[in-house]
């Protein structure tokens, strides 16, 4: 039944359905990070959302971050 309902939406509903999974992980993310280095600021926590995505090597070349460095 789910294979057929997505078989039935527009290409424009499929793409916002993407987009709010993509939210979704980015919200839960955010929380994990969160809980894990109470009172993060928005830069750490943006840092360390995308050193969930990007290689250490390309945070500190990019960003002169290294992720493993504790805040």
């Amino acid at each position: 039944m789910v294979i057929q309902g997505y078989r039935r939406m527009s290409l424009a509903d499929k793409f916002r359905q993407v987009e709010q999974l993509n939210l979704a992980v980015l919200q839960l993310a955010a929380a994990r990070i969160e809980q894990d280095y109470p009172g993060i600021s928005e830069r750490g926590l943006l840092l360390r959302l995308a050193a969930r995505w990007l290689p250490r090597e390309t945070m500190i070349r990019v960003f002169a971050w290294d992720p493993e460095r504790p805040d």
